[in-house]
């Protein structure tokens, strides 16, 4: 065999397996099999990493990257702020714990405070 003959991920079939597309992170379209009433949506003040800066974490959402920038939007539009979405976190700026809670339930999720 040739220098590096090890080949088994190069193979067109090895790369066709379930999860080797995108990892144990990624989204996909199939993920919203779940309602948005059944999923364990979790709505969190924290400081961890942000210097200081208080921010709203949501997690728990089974839905789509597009869905998720869709939603980012409503929530910041309801908020009067800013944020983000980062591996499916999405982070508003502050505490809007009370605003995002809200807006998630007019979605037609079931959000639940987490933390203190």
């Amino acid at each position: 065999m040739a220098k590096g003959g090890w080949q088994e991920f190069s193979r067109a079939e090895s790369l066709q397996r379930g999860g080797a597309a995108g990892g144990p992170g990624s989204r996909d379209p199939g993920l919203a099999s779940t309602p948005r009433a059944q999923q364990k949506v979790r709505v969190q003040r924290t400081k961890a990493g942000k210097g200081g800066k208080l921010v709203t974490a949501i997690t728990g959402l089974e839905i789509a990257e597009a869905e998720a920038k869709a939603l980012l939007k409503a929530l910041k539009a309801s908020a009067g702020t800013g944020g983000s979405l980062k591996d499916g976190v999405i982070e508003l700026q502050g505490d809007q714990l009370a605003a995002a809670l809200a807006a998630l339930e007019k979605e037609g999720f079931r959000p639940k405070q987490a933390g203190g």
